[in-house]
Order: C-alpha cells, then structure tokens, then sequence
C-alpha cells in the first residue's frame, strides 16, 4: 500500500506531492562543448541546485534526484572518481544551505560501495539537516531499483524463515517497508531530461502509478522555466490509476 492518501480515480493532477528526476545528458552536454566529462558532472550539480529551488517555489514536498546508479561504476575509473569527489564536495558544501532552506536530506541506496570518508559525509549531511521540514530531498546514489526489491525481498524471506512473518499475511505495505524508501510517499511525477524515454532501473516498485514526463533538455541546462514546464503538463493530466472511464 502506498504512503499516499488513496487516489480518486478520473481526479485531474494538481500540484504534485512528489516528484522524481532522471538527471541524464552531463556526458553528452559536455561532449558536445568540447569539454571534459567532469566538468559537464559540475555543470549537473549546478542544476540540481536549481531543481530544489524549483521544488521549494512550486510547492513540491518530496524531490528525489536519481543522481548516481548501480550502473555508474561501470564507467571509466577517473569519470568514477570525479563523481565521486564531487558528491562528497555538494554534501559537505550544500548542507548549511540546505539547513536553512528547511530541506531534509536522505540518501538511498549501496552505500558500502563507497569509501569511509564519502559515507561518513552522507551520514553528516543527514544528521544535520533531519530537522528540514520545508523539502524532503532524497539523492539516489549507488542506485537500482532491481537490486532494491530483490534486497528487500531477502529480507522478507529471512524474516519469514525467523518466523517473524507469516508470508501468506504479506501485503503490499508490509513489502515496502522493507525497501530503501520506506517511509516515503511513491513518485506523483517522474521526469527525464536529455530526451531519452526510459526510466532506468529508477524506482521501479514506486513508479506503478507515476506520470511520466521525457524533456529533450540536458541535464546541466535544466532550469526553473523547465521544471515548472513538468508541473504544468503534469496538471493538465487525468489520473485514472487503472480505473475504467467512459
């Protein structure tokens, strides 16, 4: 069961409470300014900066920035290491904004791929910033939604074999509480930039009954403008959930 307020079928989208983004294009907008890839990462970081103040104007409770995947380590060791250098740089940097921008932070997914001192600073930049009641700001790091339910579905079977859960009580809720966004309300919006339209192995379980909006935009280029652009389309929609119409 989702953390929402059950729907209403056939109910025109408003502002949404949650919103989630794919933040694609930093390579290709750096290629394409014959630039190294680092700095079209930096040029990224800029713009989730924009995207959270984009969230706070328009009213958003949750924003969950997919901002580093499973997948990623897969990548040329020293693009690896600048990410991984620069995220450690925007949790220490960003976190006294953060604070008095009234923004929570939380970081899901592995973190024990990275190094002690880059998961000593999401553990900070958490603990500093929990009592942010203005924005929920999640950064999926380390991140794939597979991995993530077959975790949780581990969990629930070790717990059934502990005898701590009858497995023909198990419903939808009690499943995600087992998954790293427990807690969290499931995505209203998704958005993609860069033009590709998938999503990535982002959010699988939580996107069932998303809207899903592909932008043509680079990530490093995404703005204000862009994100209320997303907003907008996502209110002119019908959200049915499943149900029949007409």
């Amino acid at each position: 069961m989702s953390a929402h307020p059950a729907p209403v079928a056939g109910a025109g989208a408003e502002t949404p409470q949650h919103v989630a983004i794919i933040m694609d294009g930093n390579r290709r907008w750096a290629q394409a300014r014959g630039l190294p890839v680092a700095l079209g990462h930096r040029a990224g970081a800029d713009a989730a900066r924009r995207a959270i103040e984009a969230a706070i104007r328009g009213g958003v409770s949750w924003l969950t920035l997919f901002a580093f995947s499973s997948e990623n380590w897969s990548r040329p060791a020293d693009e690896v290491q600048e990410l991984t250098l620069l995220l450690r740089h925007y949790l220490r940097a960003e976190v006294n904004q953060l604070t008095k921008e009234g923004v929570r932070l939380r970081v899901i997914g592995d973190r024990t791929r990275f190094g002690e001192e880059t998961q000593k600073a999401m553990l900070a930049a958490e603990e500093v910033t929990a009592g942010g009641q203005r924005l929920n700001l999640t950064m999926a790091i380390s991140y794939g939604a597979r991995a993530e339910i077959l975790a949780a579905a581990r969990a629930v079977a070790a717990a059934a074999q502990h005898g701590e859960l009858d497995p023909a009580q198990l419903d939808e809720a009690a499943f995600e509480r087992h998954l790293f966004t427990a807690g969290m309300p499931d995505p209203d919006l998704i958005i993609r930039t860069s033009g590709e339209q998938r999503i990535s192995n982002f959010l699988l379980w939580q996107a069932a009954y998303a809207e899903l909006i592909f932008q043509p935009v680079l990530w490093p280029d995404f703005g204000i403008e862009d994100f209320n652009a997303a907003l907008a389309a996502y209110a002119a929609r019908e959200r049915r959930f499943g149900a029949r119409t007409g």
